[in-house]
Protein backbone atom coordinates (compact mmCIF):
# COMPACT_ATOMS: atom_id res chain seq x y z
CA UNK A 1 0.00 0.00 0.00
CA UNK A 2 1.11 3.58 -0.70
CA UNK A 3 0.11 5.98 2.09
CA UNK A 4 1.17 9.43 3.25
CA UNK A 5 1.32 8.50 6.95
CA UNK A 6 0.44 5.65 9.28
CA UNK A 7 -0.50 5.77 12.98
CA UNK A 8 0.11 2.75 15.21
CA UNK A 9 0.25 1.93 18.92
CA UNK A 10 -3.09 3.68 19.36
CA UNK A 11 -6.68 3.12 20.38
CA UNK A 12 -9.37 4.89 18.37
CA UNK A 13 -12.69 6.37 19.47
CA UNK A 14 -14.18 6.54 15.98
CA UNK A 15 -17.53 7.94 17.27
CA UNK A 16 -19.09 5.99 14.40
CA UNK A 17 -22.74 5.38 15.35
CA UNK A 18 -22.83 2.20 13.26
CA UNK A 19 -20.34 0.55 15.62
CA UNK A 20 -21.56 -1.76 18.37
CA UNK A 21 -18.78 -0.59 20.68
CA UNK A 22 -18.99 2.32 23.10
CA UNK A 23 -17.40 5.40 21.48
CA UNK A 24 -17.10 3.28 18.30
CA UNK A 25 -13.88 2.09 19.91
CA UNK A 26 -11.15 0.12 18.18
CA UNK A 27 -8.42 -0.96 20.59
CA UNK A 28 -4.88 -1.89 19.52
CA UNK A 29 -5.64 -0.05 16.32
CA UNK A 30 -3.96 1.57 13.34
CA UNK A 31 -4.93 4.30 10.89
CA UNK A 32 -3.53 5.28 7.49
CA UNK A 33 -3.83 8.62 5.67
CA UNK A 34 -3.71 9.32 1.95
CA UNK A 35 -4.37 12.65 0.18
CA UNK A 36 -5.79 14.24 3.32
CA UNK A 37 -8.32 11.47 3.96
CA UNK A 38 -8.51 8.34 6.08
CA UNK A 39 -7.45 5.55 3.74
CA UNK A 40 -7.56 2.66 6.20
CA UNK A 41 -8.68 2.16 9.81
CA UNK A 42 -8.89 -0.99 11.89
CA UNK A 43 -7.00 -3.39 14.13
CA UNK A 44 -3.20 -3.10 14.00
CA UNK A 45 -3.01 -6.83 13.36
CA UNK A 46 -5.02 -6.36 10.16
CA UNK A 47 -2.99 -3.44 8.78
CA UNK A 48 -1.97 -4.21 5.18
CA UNK A 49 1.69 -4.21 4.26
CA UNK A 50 3.16 -0.86 3.23
CA UNK A 51 6.57 0.61 2.47
CA UNK A 52 7.87 1.36 5.95
CA UNK A 53 10.96 3.16 4.63
CA UNK A 54 8.94 5.54 2.43
CA UNK A 55 6.03 6.20 4.83
CA UNK A 56 6.12 8.34 8.01
CA UNK A 57 4.95 6.17 10.91
CA UNK A 58 3.66 7.84 14.08
CA UNK A 59 3.38 6.00 17.38
CA UNK A 60 0.62 6.95 19.80
CA UNK A 61 2.21 5.24 22.82
CA UNK A 62 -1.11 3.70 23.77
CA UNK A 63 -3.07 6.96 23.63
CA UNK A 64 -6.46 7.51 22.05
CA UNK A 65 -7.38 9.09 18.72
CA UNK A 66 -10.69 10.93 18.49
CA UNK A 67 -12.18 13.03 15.70
CA UNK A 68 -11.07 16.65 15.85
CA UNK A 69 -13.34 18.52 18.24
CA UNK A 70 -16.01 20.88 16.88
CA UNK A 71 -17.38 23.93 18.71
CA UNK A 72 -20.68 24.51 16.93
CA UNK A 73 -21.81 27.73 18.66
CA UNK A 74 -19.51 30.67 19.45
CA UNK A 75 -19.51 34.46 19.24
CA UNK A 76 -15.74 34.59 18.94
CA UNK A 77 -15.33 37.94 17.18
CA UNK A 78 -15.97 40.90 19.46
CA UNK A 79 -14.19 43.78 21.15
CA UNK A 80 -14.40 45.10 24.68
CA UNK A 81 -14.92 43.41 28.03
CA UNK A 82 -17.90 43.15 30.34
CA UNK A 83 -15.98 42.09 33.44
CA UNK A 84 -17.18 45.27 35.16
CA UNK A 85 -20.79 44.10 34.68
CA UNK A 86 -19.91 40.74 36.19
CA UNK A 87 -18.57 42.57 39.20
CA UNK A 88 -21.61 44.87 39.42
CA UNK A 89 -24.04 41.94 39.29
CA UNK A 90 -22.22 40.26 42.14
CA UNK A 91 -22.57 43.49 44.09
CA UNK A 92 -26.33 43.40 43.59
CA UNK A 93 -26.97 45.40 40.42
CA UNK A 94 -29.75 44.08 38.16
CA UNK A 95 -29.51 43.57 34.40
CA UNK A 96 -31.86 46.55 34.02
CA UNK A 97 -29.54 48.73 36.14
CA UNK A 98 -26.58 47.73 34.01
CA UNK A 99 -28.44 48.26 30.74
CA UNK A 100 -29.62 51.72 31.80
CA UNK A 101 -25.99 52.61 32.53
CA UNK A 102 -25.02 51.70 28.95
CA UNK A 103 -23.94 48.14 29.68
CA UNK A 104 -25.14 44.81 28.34
CA UNK A 105 -25.03 44.03 24.65
CA UNK A 106 -25.07 47.76 23.88
CA UNK A 107 -21.56 48.12 25.31
CA UNK A 108 -20.25 45.27 23.16
CA UNK A 109 -21.96 46.71 20.07
CA UNK A 110 -20.33 50.08 20.75
CA UNK A 111 -16.89 48.48 21.14
CA UNK A 112 -17.30 46.44 17.94
CA UNK A 113 -18.43 49.43 15.92
CA UNK A 114 -15.38 51.38 17.07
CA UNK A 115 -12.83 48.58 16.57
CA UNK A 116 -11.13 48.08 13.21
CA UNK A 117 -10.69 44.73 11.51
CA UNK A 118 -7.07 44.35 12.61
CA UNK A 119 -7.98 44.75 16.29
CA UNK A 120 -10.92 42.37 16.01
CA UNK A 121 -8.78 39.83 14.18
CA UNK A 122 -6.05 39.93 16.83
CA UNK A 123 -8.55 39.47 19.66
CA UNK A 124 -10.37 36.63 17.91
CA UNK A 125 -7.17 34.87 16.88
CA UNK A 126 -6.10 34.57 20.52
CA UNK A 127 -9.45 33.02 21.40
CA UNK A 128 -9.29 30.65 18.45
CA UNK A 129 -5.76 29.64 19.48
CA UNK A 130 -7.12 28.71 22.92
CA UNK A 131 -9.73 26.44 21.37
CA UNK A 132 -7.20 24.93 18.96
CA UNK A 133 -4.90 24.02 21.86
CA UNK A 134 -7.77 21.89 23.18
CA UNK A 135 -8.16 19.93 19.96
CA UNK A 136 -10.81 22.03 18.21
CA UNK A 137 -10.43 21.70 14.44
CA UNK A 138 -13.78 23.19 13.34
CA UNK A 139 -15.56 26.16 14.88
CA UNK A 140 -18.69 28.15 14.15
CA UNK A 141 -18.46 31.93 14.60
CA UNK A 142 -21.54 34.17 14.69
CA UNK A 143 -21.79 37.88 14.05
CA UNK A 144 -24.44 39.83 15.97
CA UNK A 145 -22.44 42.48 17.83
CA UNK A 146 -22.61 45.06 15.06
CA UNK A 147 -26.36 45.45 14.48
CA UNK A 148 -25.71 47.70 11.51
CA UNK A 149 -24.69 46.79 7.98
CA UNK A 150 -21.06 47.90 8.03
CA UNK A 151 -20.19 46.34 11.40
CA UNK A 152 -21.96 43.05 10.74
CA UNK A 153 -20.01 42.73 7.48
CA UNK A 154 -16.82 43.65 9.34
CA UNK A 155 -17.34 40.94 11.96
CA UNK A 156 -18.05 38.31 9.31
CA UNK A 157 -15.04 39.35 7.22
CA UNK A 158 -12.81 38.90 10.28
CA UNK A 159 -14.32 35.47 10.94
CA UNK A 160 -13.72 34.44 7.31
CA UNK A 161 -10.16 35.74 7.50
CA UNK A 162 -9.49 33.69 10.65
CA UNK A 163 -10.27 30.57 8.68
CA UNK A 164 -7.65 31.48 6.08
CA UNK A 165 -4.88 31.97 8.65
CA UNK A 166 -5.49 29.02 10.93
CA UNK A 167 -5.67 25.24 10.69
CA UNK A 168 -9.13 25.40 12.29
CA UNK A 169 -12.01 25.40 9.78
CA UNK A 170 -14.33 28.35 10.43
CA UNK A 171 -18.05 28.17 9.68
CA UNK A 172 -19.68 31.62 9.76
CA UNK A 173 -23.21 32.53 10.79
CA UNK A 174 -24.98 35.86 10.25
CA UNK A 175 -26.78 36.85 13.47
CA UNK A 176 -27.89 40.36 12.57
CA UNK A 177 -31.18 39.63 14.36
CA UNK A 178 -29.42 39.23 17.72
CA UNK A 179 -30.95 42.27 19.40
CA UNK A 180 -32.61 45.55 18.45
CA UNK A 181 -29.85 48.18 18.12
CA UNK A 182 -29.95 51.35 20.24
CA UNK A 183 -30.94 53.59 17.32
CA UNK A 184 -34.14 51.54 16.79
CA UNK A 185 -34.95 50.57 20.35
CA UNK A 186 -36.63 53.81 21.42
CA UNK A 187 -39.27 53.37 18.71
CA UNK A 188 -40.99 50.40 20.36
CA UNK A 189 -42.44 47.63 18.19
CA UNK A 190 -42.28 49.86 15.12
CA UNK A 191 -38.54 50.16 15.66
CA UNK A 192 -38.16 46.40 15.90
CA UNK A 193 -40.09 45.94 12.65
CA UNK A 194 -38.00 48.59 10.95
CA UNK A 195 -34.82 46.82 12.05
CA UNK A 196 -36.12 43.47 10.78
CA UNK A 197 -36.78 45.21 7.44
CA UNK A 198 -33.15 46.34 7.43
CA UNK A 199 -31.89 42.84 8.20
CA UNK A 200 -34.04 41.25 5.48
CA UNK A 201 -33.77 43.86 2.74
CA UNK A 202 -30.21 45.15 3.12
CA UNK A 203 -28.04 43.10 5.48
CA UNK A 204 -28.81 39.59 4.24
CA UNK A 205 -28.35 40.40 0.53
CA UNK A 206 -25.06 42.16 1.28
CA UNK A 207 -23.78 39.25 3.40
CA UNK A 208 -24.62 36.77 0.64
CA UNK A 209 -23.18 38.99 -2.09
CA UNK A 210 -19.81 38.94 -0.32
CA UNK A 211 -20.10 35.22 0.53
CA UNK A 212 -19.51 35.99 4.19
CA UNK A 213 -21.89 33.52 5.85
CA UNK A 214 -22.74 29.85 5.65
CA UNK A 215 -25.89 30.19 7.77
CA UNK A 216 -28.24 32.68 9.42
CA UNK A 217 -29.47 32.72 13.02
CA UNK A 218 -32.06 34.69 15.01
CA UNK A 219 -32.51 35.22 18.76
CA UNK A 220 -36.19 34.26 19.07
CA UNK A 221 -37.26 35.42 22.52
CA UNK A 222 -39.52 37.92 24.29
CA UNK A 223 -36.57 40.29 24.78
CA UNK A 224 -35.52 40.02 21.11
CA UNK A 225 -37.59 38.89 18.10
CA UNK A 226 -41.00 37.21 17.98
CA UNK A 227 -41.99 34.20 15.88
CA UNK A 228 -43.27 36.20 12.93
CA UNK A 229 -40.14 38.36 12.78
CA UNK A 230 -37.94 35.29 13.17
CA UNK A 231 -39.71 33.53 10.31
CA UNK A 232 -39.28 36.57 8.06
CA UNK A 233 -35.53 36.63 8.60
CA UNK A 234 -34.96 32.89 8.31
CA UNK A 235 -37.21 32.49 5.27
CA UNK A 236 -35.31 35.27 3.53
CA UNK A 237 -32.01 33.61 4.46
CA UNK A 238 -33.18 30.25 3.10
CA UNK A 239 -34.27 31.95 -0.09
CA UNK A 240 -30.73 33.26 -0.48
CA UNK A 241 -29.25 29.78 -0.05
CA UNK A 242 -28.11 29.97 3.58
CA UNK A 243 -28.60 27.25 6.17
CA UNK A 244 -30.73 28.40 9.12
CA UNK A 245 -30.56 27.88 12.87
CA UNK A 246 -32.16 29.45 15.88
CA UNK A 247 -31.50 30.69 19.42
CA UNK A 248 -34.70 29.22 20.84
CA UNK A 249 -36.48 28.50 24.13
CA UNK A 250 -33.71 29.95 26.30
CA UNK A 251 -35.84 32.13 28.59
CA UNK A 252 -39.37 31.04 27.68
CA UNK A 253 -41.23 28.78 25.26
CA UNK A 254 -42.34 30.77 22.22
CA UNK A 255 -42.46 27.74 19.92
CA UNK A 256 -39.28 28.70 18.10
CA UNK A 257 -38.18 25.08 17.85
CA UNK A 258 -41.36 24.09 16.03
CA UNK A 259 -40.76 26.95 13.60
CA UNK A 260 -37.15 25.82 13.19
CA UNK A 261 -38.31 22.29 12.42
CA UNK A 262 -40.77 23.56 9.82
CA UNK A 263 -37.97 25.54 8.15
CA UNK A 264 -35.57 22.57 8.21
CA UNK A 265 -33.12 24.33 10.54
CA UNK A 266 -29.75 22.71 11.20
CA UNK A 267 -30.06 23.35 14.93
CA UNK A 268 -31.95 24.94 17.79
CA UNK A 269 -29.67 26.30 20.49
CA UNK A 270 -30.08 26.82 24.28
CA UNK A 271 -33.56 25.17 24.49
CA UNK A 272 -33.87 25.08 28.31
CA UNK A 273 -37.63 25.68 27.96
CA UNK A 274 -38.21 23.25 25.08
CA UNK A 275 -41.32 21.09 25.60
CA UNK A 276 -42.30 17.67 24.24
CA UNK A 277 -44.11 19.10 21.22
CA UNK A 278 -40.96 20.97 20.27
CA UNK A 279 -38.78 17.90 20.81
CA UNK A 280 -41.08 15.81 18.59
CA UNK A 281 -40.95 18.47 15.89
CA UNK A 282 -37.14 18.68 15.75
CA UNK A 283 -36.86 14.89 15.95
CA UNK A 284 -39.03 14.64 12.85
CA UNK A 285 -37.10 17.33 10.96
CA UNK A 286 -33.64 16.03 11.89
CA UNK A 287 -32.75 19.32 13.60
CA UNK A 288 -29.98 19.10 16.20
CA UNK A 289 -30.34 20.33 19.79
CA UNK A 290 -27.37 22.47 20.84
CA UNK A 291 -26.78 22.50 24.60
CA UNK A 292 -24.81 25.41 26.06
CA UNK A 293 -23.78 24.58 29.63
CA UNK A 294 -21.38 27.54 29.84
CA UNK A 295 -24.25 30.04 29.69
CA UNK A 296 -26.32 27.90 32.08
CA UNK A 297 -23.42 27.97 34.53
CA UNK A 298 -22.42 31.61 34.16
CA UNK A 299 -25.98 32.93 34.47
CA UNK A 300 -26.67 30.52 37.34
CA UNK A 301 -29.75 29.18 35.59
CA UNK A 302 -31.87 26.47 37.19
CA UNK A 303 -34.09 25.32 34.30
CA UNK A 304 -32.42 22.29 32.71
CA UNK A 305 -32.83 21.39 29.03
CA UNK A 306 -35.14 18.36 28.52
CA UNK A 307 -32.32 15.81 28.21
CA UNK A 308 -34.51 12.75 28.83
CA UNK A 309 -36.98 13.84 26.15
CA UNK A 310 -34.16 14.48 23.68
CA UNK A 311 -32.80 10.99 24.39
CA UNK A 312 -36.24 9.40 24.09
CA UNK A 313 -36.88 10.96 20.67
CA UNK A 314 -33.26 10.37 19.60
CA UNK A 315 -32.54 14.01 18.83
CA UNK A 316 -28.80 14.56 18.16
CA UNK A 317 -27.42 16.50 21.14
CA UNK A 318 -24.59 18.96 20.53
CA UNK A 319 -22.36 20.58 23.18
CA UNK A 320 -20.85 24.01 22.50
CA UNK A 321 -19.15 26.79 24.43
CA UNK A 322 -21.36 29.74 23.38
CA UNK A 323 -18.21 31.79 24.03
CA UNK A 324 -19.34 35.43 24.28
CA UNK A 325 -18.66 38.43 26.53
CA UNK A 326 -22.05 38.60 28.24
CA UNK A 327 -23.39 35.20 29.19
CA UNK A 328 -20.60 32.66 28.59
CA UNK A 329 -17.10 34.17 28.66
CA UNK A 330 -15.63 30.66 28.80
CA UNK A 331 -13.32 29.81 25.91
CA UNK A 332 -12.98 26.07 26.48
CA UNK A 333 -14.61 23.22 24.61
CA UNK A 334 -13.02 20.64 26.93
CA UNK A 335 -14.68 22.31 29.92
CA UNK A 336 -18.02 21.97 28.12
CA UNK A 337 -17.55 18.18 28.14
CA UNK A 338 -17.27 18.22 31.91
CA UNK A 339 -20.11 20.71 32.35
CA UNK A 340 -22.34 18.74 29.99
CA UNK A 341 -21.92 15.74 32.25
CA UNK A 342 -22.01 17.46 35.65
CA UNK A 343 -24.70 20.08 34.96
CA UNK A 344 -26.85 18.35 32.32
CA UNK A 345 -26.15 14.71 33.31
CA UNK A 346 -24.96 13.63 29.89
CA UNK A 347 -22.85 10.50 29.76
CA UNK A 348 -19.20 11.03 28.74
CA UNK A 349 -19.97 9.25 25.46
CA UNK A 350 -22.93 11.58 24.76
CA UNK A 351 -20.74 14.56 25.60
CA UNK A 352 -17.99 13.48 23.20
CA UNK A 353 -20.56 12.81 20.48
CA UNK A 354 -21.80 16.35 21.14
CA UNK A 355 -18.46 17.88 20.13
CA UNK A 356 -17.76 15.48 17.25
CA UNK A 357 -20.36 13.75 15.07
CA UNK A 358 -23.44 15.66 16.29
CA UNK A 359 -21.63 19.01 16.12
CA UNK A 360 -20.57 18.19 12.55
CA UNK A 361 -24.20 17.49 11.68
CA UNK A 362 -25.34 20.79 13.21
CA UNK A 363 -22.90 22.60 10.91
CA UNK A 364 -23.67 20.54 7.81
CA UNK A 365 -20.16 19.03 7.84
CA UNK A 366 -21.08 15.47 8.81
CA UNK A 367 -20.04 14.03 5.44
CA UNK A 368 -16.49 15.30 6.01
CA UNK A 369 -15.64 15.39 9.71
CA UNK A 370 -16.88 14.32 13.14
CA UNK A 371 -16.41 10.55 12.68
CA UNK A 372 -13.30 8.51 11.91
CA UNK A 373 -13.96 6.11 9.05
CA UNK A 374 -12.46 5.43 5.64
CA UNK A 375 -13.14 8.25 3.17
CA UNK A 376 -13.62 10.94 5.82
CA UNK A 377 -11.14 13.79 6.21
CA UNK A 378 -8.05 12.90 8.21
CA UNK A 379 -9.12 15.26 10.98
CA UNK A 380 -8.23 13.85 14.39
CA UNK A 381 -6.55 14.35 17.76
CA UNK A 382 -4.21 12.15 19.78
CA UNK A 383 -4.81 12.32 23.54
CA UNK A 384 -2.67 11.04 26.41
CA UNK A 385 -5.60 9.28 28.13
CA UNK A 386 -6.41 5.71 29.15
CA UNK A 387 -10.13 5.92 28.28
CA UNK A 388 -12.21 8.43 26.28
CA UNK A 389 -14.25 9.19 29.43
CA UNK A 390 -11.20 11.04 30.79
CA UNK A 391 -11.88 13.91 28.39
CA UNK A 392 -15.11 14.69 30.27
CA UNK A 393 -13.95 13.54 33.71
CA UNK A 394 -10.92 15.72 34.32
CA UNK A 395 -10.20 19.35 33.48
CA UNK A 396 -7.18 21.62 33.80
CA UNK A 397 -4.27 19.46 32.63
CA UNK A 398 -4.61 19.38 28.86
CA UNK A 399 -4.06 15.80 27.59
CA UNK A 400 -3.75 16.80 23.92
CA UNK A 401 -0.62 15.43 22.23
CA UNK A 402 -1.08 15.91 18.47
CA UNK A 403 -3.60 17.24 15.97
CA UNK A 404 -3.92 16.20 12.33
CA UNK A 405 -6.02 18.42 10.09
CA UNK A 406 -6.77 17.36 6.52
CA UNK A 407 -3.88 14.90 6.77
CA UNK A 408 -1.33 17.44 8.05
CA UNK A 409 0.25 17.23 11.49
CA UNK A 410 -0.25 20.69 12.94
CA UNK A 411 0.38 20.36 16.69
CA UNK A 412 3.04 18.50 18.64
Amino acid sequence: MSWDQVWIDINIATMDPSSNEAYGAITEAALAVKDGKIAWIGKRADLPEFDVLATPVYRGHGGWLTPGLIDAHTHLVFAGSRANEFELRLQGASYEDIARAGGGIVSTVKACREADEAELFDLARRRLNALAKEGVTTVEIKSGYGLDLDTELKLLRVARELGKHHHVDVVTTFLGAHAVPPEFKGQGEAGTEAYVDLVVNEMLPAVVAENLADAADVFCENIAFNLEQTERVLSAAKGLGLDVKLHAEQLSNLGGSELAARLGAKSVDHIEYLDEAGVKAIAHSGTCAVLLPGAFYFLRETKLPPIDLLRHYQVPMVLASDFNPGSSPICSTLLMLNMGCTLFRLTPEEALAGVTRNAARALGRDQRVGVLREGMEADFCLWRISTPAELAYSYGVNPLVDVVKSGKLVHQ
